[in-house]
């Protein structure tokens, strides 16, 4: 479980468990209808699990290359049968994962590569995004570390006032300006109280908007270069939200929000709600890009860092 592990202990393993339980009831019961009677894994068994697999939102591409590796391990292991199915799904799906790049290892009480880091939250409105910051806000302020909230997202005024109310029940301080000023010079301002206050951890909400990709691009291009003249290397991160209850729709987001800045880190949400889990093993395979967040719940503590290793094994240990 590596850089992570002592952070993912009883209660975030219960709180990754009660998240995940619709995706594992209907993963989980796809799975067992798939192989129901069966006595050895043939093309029946396989064609079944293929549809399972597309069903829980796992993805077409990520459900033929698991599909493949399985046969490939049906054809070499002869005596494999229906029973181990789950067993020999359970690895390749976390191989899935593991062949994803990993994240920039930071959990939230380590020591962080850069002072202040700043992070550029992305993201469609609806998708909690800024729930998200407001959770990570939280989360890295409880870790002892001080924490700054930019509200560049001007172009709604309840985003701001959304943020606003955060930042207290987080307990950070914010820097924003009236609806409908420049987000670039919100960044700005933030990078630039980052530094006066000593600040380690930044967080610049980002609008929502997805006229076009040509003006996605522009705007989040102009907001990197107003944080670079206050820090060169900043933003350290560009961390795209994504709703994990929309499915492959979060799959069209992710397409587009990649084609128009360089996002390093996913964070997905609103799994607790959704039976459409299997879409994280979608988009981690689909975009190379580190799942490095997920979102379980409407607690403030229900943002976990994610743990591939955790995850899979929850995945496929339904509570009784």
């Amino acid at each position: 479980m590596g850089f992570f592990n002592k952070l993912f202990g009883k209660k975030e393993k219960e709180s990754l468990d009660q998240g995940l339980q619709k995706t594992k009831e209907n993963f989980l019961s796809k799975i067992t209808k798939a192989i129901a009677g069966k006595t050895s894994v043939d093309d029946e068994v396989l064609d079944n699990l293929e549809e399972a697999l597309v069903g829980a939102d796992v993805g077409i591409d990520t459900t033929v290359q698991i599909i493949d590796r399985i046969e490939k391990r049906v054809a070499r292991d002869k005596y494999l049968n229906s029973s181990e199915l789950n067993r020999l799904l359970q690895e390749e799906i976390e191989q899935i994962l593991v062949d994803a790049p990993a994240a920039n290892s930071y959990a939230f009480d380590s020591e962080l590569p850069a002072k202040p880091y700043i992070i550029l939250v992305v993201g469609v409105n609806g998708v909690g995004k800024t729930t998200t910051i407001g959770k990570l806000a939280y989360n890295f302020k409880q870790a002892g570390k001080s924490v700054l909230l930019g509200a560049a997202d001007t172009f709604r005024a309840a985003a701001v006032d959304q943020l606003t109310i955060w930042s207290e029940r987080a307990g950070v301080p914010i820097v924003k300006q009236d609806m409908g000023s420049d987000p670039a010079a919100v960044a700005f301002d933030t990078a630039q109280s980052a530094v006066s206050r000593g600040s380690e951890v930044v967080l610049i909400d980002t609008a929502g908007r997805l006229h076009n990709k040509a003006h996605l691009m522009e705007e989040l291009s102009k907001i990197k270069r107003v944080i670079q003249k206050v820090i060169p290397e900043a933003p350290h991160e560009i961390l795209l939200v994504l709703d994990g209850s929309t499915g492959q729709n979060a799959l069209e987001q992710a397409k587009h929000f990649t084609a128009a800045t360089d996002v390093t880190a996913l964070a997905i949400t609103k799994l607790d709600g959704t039976a459409k889990g299997g879409v994280v093993l979608a988009i981690a395979n689909q975009f190379k890009i580190p799942v490095k967040f997920i979102g379980v719940g409407e607690k403030i503590e229900d943002l976990l860092v994610f743990d591939k290793h955790e995850f899979v094994d929850s995945l496929f240990s339904l509570e009784q």
